[in-house]
């Protein structure tokens, strides 16, 4: 249960740059993005990506899994075999894929959950062949499919676990609903990564609707003591990967990042060691002393 950065942030700073910013800031690991413009991409990811994972483990971090470009969806495309392919070379068992998208207006909702569906029954042959799991993450959005547990359920229950699995972001179940109590008790036994951003819900103050935002962990809404508990509970020993958006206030300022981000960052990686420390803690606790044998 590493605490590991999201690189899509800052594709300028490169392999060494993201390594220094894991380990100044606390960092156990990284979530590599493999897309163009991206020091890895699918162009190059065969021989790129052993190497990278080379130089990141001499760092002393872990580099359990890759995220795949955002239209990478379907099992056929030609982008699939070659990522597949560097992630076996380099040992990097999970793969993050794109997401779905329905035209409300246009497409039935269940025949697209029938396409999705299809999707991945081809990505977890192709994942048996090249021993990894892809994953699906539930985002919210009114056109995304699989905006919840519940939602990301319809496509992956009765697939293979070893080969499929769920990549649960408690932000966006917040933003577009669902209690974590019952969504990490109907993903448990497909959970493989857990998405790590707070998120905050409000009346729009002009016009109707929600306003969301992304601040830092500890000034949202997530109920991360709750979060943290379940991942113990369950004996989660996956990614958590950290996307450390803050209000996407970073999503244009180059080079480098934004003035302040690096503290805000060590301090949002302070605060989920934190709250995994003490769910430990409570986990000890609760059990009580050992029985006299």
């Amino acid at each position: 249960m590493k605490l590991i950065f999201f690189t899509k942030a800052f594709p300028e700073l490169g392999i060494d740059g993201w390594i220094d910013l894991a380990q100044r800031s606390g960092m156990e690991g990284l979530d590599l993005c493999c897309r163009p413009g991206y020091p890895i991409h699918p162009g190059n990811v065969e021989r790129a990506l052993p190497a990278a994972v080379a130089g990141i483990e001499s760092a002393g971090l872990v580099l359990p899994m890759v995220t795949a470009p955002g239209d990478l969806v379907q099992p056929g495309d030609p982008r699939s075999h070659p990522i597949l392919a560097g992630m076996q070379a380099a040992g990097v068992r999970l793969l993050k894929l794109g997401y779905f998208h329905v035209d409300n207006a246009r497409e039935d909702y269940w025949v697209k959950v029938g396409e999705v569906r299809r999707a991945l029954e081809g990505w977890a042959m192709l994942a048996r062949d090249f021993g990894v799991k892809v994953c699906y993450h539930n985002h919210s959005g009114a056109s995304s499919m699989g905006i919840n547990a519940a939602a990301l359920m319809h496509f992956v229950h009765g697939l293979d676990p070893e080969s499929v699995g769920v990549y649960l972001d408690p932000g966006h179940l917040l933003l577009d609903g669902e209690h974590p109590d019952i969504a990490f008790n109907m993903v448990k036994g497909y959970l493989a990564i857990v998405g790590l951003k707070d998120a905050a819900k409000e009346r729009n103050p002009v016009g109707d609707g929600w306003r969301y935002s992304f601040p830092r962990a500890g000034h949202g809404d997530v109920p991360w003591n709750a979060v943290f508990d379940h991942l113990v509970r369950l004996g989660f020993h996956g990614p958590l990967s950290v996307h450390a958006e803050y209000d996407r206030h970073y999503a244009h300022t180059k080079p480098g990042h934004p003035p302040g981000y690096l503290e805000s960052l060590a301090e949002e990686v302070g605060f989920f060691r934190q709250r995994r420390a003490d769910a430990l803690q409570r986990a000890v606790m609760k059990q009580g002393p050992a029985k006299p044998q």
